[in-house]
């Protein structure tokens, strides 16, 4: 148990620094507010992104590894740990100081997540999951997420951050849901890699990476990573509840306390989000570099 929670910190780095790399090619990418499929692509071409992504997957590795020796309900509040890492290193990136107000909400999101998931059972049984079961929940997240995706043009930046952002995360906590029954499982027989989970959870990775890449592009990238960071999580807090039999706070004090942790994440997510320290370079902020300058990277 103790070296799956040291492993879980050091991928909640990992993928903070690569999300943080990320966010500067997202931003400075040609195209619409919120960009389609062919963005990817075009971000496959920027090194800086690259590097970012191939820290941002060293990090989801390193948590998927922590899944396999630990439950959900352990596992995930570490990735918290990564907020204030992502605020700190995107400031510094974008030669910004980083604000008492961007700290202090963003530990209102740790102390609040991390709260509100302690309180929830550490269960350890190996879990399962139905191919159908999978279906549904994979369906459900790809239609809520595409339904935002097609909507968002219309959306103020702030908000638009936070929608993506959400459906963004709650790809990424189904493929976390997903990942824990086959990191689990392979460990016994490791044909369960091949099996029909796999090919959902590369699914809702990938277009949870779209969206998130959106978020970043609003500029409100600390909002953006915070919304994540919640979501994810509770997303996959909530599929091993109730799902995979790791269970929900029983008791009437376990169940306030919880309510009053996720009001402190929440009220700090929406501090992060009407923050003025966004991307200088991002739609709608004044100051930001010509379009010729933007499009230098293609």
């Amino acid at each position: 148990m103790t070296w799956s929670v040291l492993i879980a910190v050091a991928g909640a780095f990992t993928l903070a620094l690569g999300s943080a790399l990320q966010e500067r090619d997202a931003v400075r990418a040609p195209g619409r507010q919120v960009a389609r499929a062919g963005f990817l692509l075009h971000l496959l071409r920027q090194p800086r992104w690259l590097v970012g992504s191939g820290a941002a997957v060293l990090g989801s590795v390193l948590h998927l590894v922590a899944l396999s020796g630990a439950p959900l309900t352990i596992i995930q509040p570490i990735g918290v740990t990564g907020l204030l890492f992502a605020i700190v290193l995107s400031a510094l990136f974008n030669h910004q100081r980083v604000s008492a107000w961007q700290i202090t909400a963003g530990a209102f999101v740790m102390v609040g997540l991390v709260g509100v998931l302690w309180l929830f059972p550490h269960g350890s049984d190996t879990p399962a999951m139905g191919v159908a079961t999978a279906l549904v929940l994979a369906g459900a997240s790809l239609g809520f997420g595409l339904a935002v995706y097609l909507t968002a043009d219309w959306i103020p930046s702030g908000a638009r951050a936070l929608l993506l952002a959400l459906v963004g995360g709650a790809a990424m906590g189904t493929t976390s849901g997903l990942a824990r029954v086959i990191a689990a499982n392979v460990l016994d027989d490791w044909t369960a890699l091949v099996g029909w989970l796999t090919p959902l959870a590369v699914l809702t990775a990938v277009f949870g990476a779209l969206l998130m890449q959106n978020a970043y592009r609003t500029g409100h990238f600390a909002a953006a990573y915070a919304t994540l960071l919640i979501t994810d999580p509770v997303v996959g807090v909530a599929i091993g509840a109730f799902l995979l039999g790791e269970g929900t706070p029983e008791t009437a004090t376990a169940q306030v306390g919880a309510a009053a942790f996720a009001a402190f994440a929440i009220a700090g997510t929406i501090a992060l989000a009407r923050t003025r320290h966004r991307n200088p370079e991002a739609a709608g902020v004044a100051g930001r570099a010509p379009k010729d300058a933007r499009t230098r990277t293609r």
